[in-house]
């Protein structure tokens, strides 16, 4: 992973238990021999000194930032975007571990320390990690999350990145128009008859499928089809299923001619992509922070869309692409 100082190799033949076992077969008990324990205690001091001493050839786990991510596009190019972000603009090391699944991982990772900032979003701050009721106004959710996160785990929430990425109730373009569906309500009279598709995530929280269904008396044909965000496009688009939970900023949308239905009762709450950060980190280098505050505002809906596509729909390289995001945000 870039940012990792590459550290000394031991040999491979044995591990340091089986070294110091073997050391001790092969001599003479040593109570028995005063000259011997000492020449033992000699040896065990330099193996010791020697594994504290490869120990620290690498980057002190202090001065290296690790920016996680969950599993899926958009979560992948905030991931990247927060490291080089870093990168640049404090020239601290930077390791990348992103795709640690969903958001109940990344937060046992950020409280556990193995990870010092990820993206998330409000909305799901609120509802799946806090256990609090969907609320529809942004400012509130922001401010609650904030304070809440700060009491409970100290953790700071950083500043919206600018764009809002709240679920999108998805039907194929072509049965959009020829029904002339535009709401949620209004679909809730063919959906008898459609097979559904949702994420793993989006049918256990609070915000999720329990919750739809209820506010719309949604009935489908059949249970719904679980799978991962990334194929549940495709699936929709190839007829598999006919109506998904995605994400407004999805580039798919438009490529392959989706339809994303209004929530017309206000069911989902706001969703603002916002950094999380150790308080610990922020203690050791105030500079991630002030760097990542730079951030605040800079990704618009349109922006996010346009990046989700340049990986999904032409492949592009993301540290390339978020490379150029970046260097166009700073003219």
């Amino acid at each position: 992973m870039a940012g990792e100082t590459p550290k000394p190799k031991l040999r491979k033949t044995k591990n340091w238990n089986q070294e110091l076992n073997a050391n001790s077969k092969s001599m003479p008990h040593p109570s028995n021999n005063p000259r011997q324990l000492n020449k033992t205690i000699s040896r065990l001091s330099f193996s010791f000194f020697l594994i504290a001493f490869l120990s620290a050839c690498g980057p002190s786990r202090q001065n290296l930032i690790v920016v996680g991510s969950k599993n899926f596009t958009e979560q992948l190019i905030l991931g990247e975007i927060i490291a080089q972000q870093i990168e640049t603009k404090t020239h601290l090391p930077v390791e990348r571990r992103f795709y640690l699944a969903g958001t109940f991982i990344c937060q046992q990772a950020i409280l556990a320390g193995r990870i010092d900032v990820y993206p998330e979003y409000t909305g799901t701050a609120l509802t799946a990690v806090l256990k609090e009721k969907p609320n529809g106004d942004r400012e509130k959710v922001y401010s609650e999350v904030k304070e809440e996160y700060a009491k409970r785990f100290n953790l700071a929430v950083g500043a919206p990145f600018g764009f809002d990425d709240t679920f999108a109730i998805e039907i194929r373009g072509d049965d959009a128009r020829r029904l002339g569906l535009k709401t949620i309500s209004q679909a809730a009279a063919y959906t008898p008859k459609w097979r559904a598709g949702f994420g793993y995530e989006f049918m256990e929280r609070p915000d999720g499928y329990k919750g739809l269904l209820a506010t719309y008396s949604l009935h489908f044909a059949d249970s719904p089809q679980i799978m991962d965000l990334g194929l549940l496009t495709r699936a929709l688009k190839d007829k598999q299923v006919d109506l998904i939970a995605g994400n407004t900023t999805d580039g798919l949308i438009p490529a392959l001619d989706l339809f994303v239905l209004q929530d017309d009762k206000h069911y989902f709450p706001p969703y603002e992509a916002i950094p999380i950060i150790r308080q610990q980190t922020i203690a050791d280098h105030p500079e991630v922070k002030q760097a990542l505050d730079e951030l605040a505002g800079k990704i618009s809906d349109d922006d996010m869309r346009q990046l989700n596509y340049a990986v999904d729909g032409q492949h592009r390289d993301v540290k390339q692409l978020v490379h150029e995001f970046l260097q166009s945000k700073s003219r």
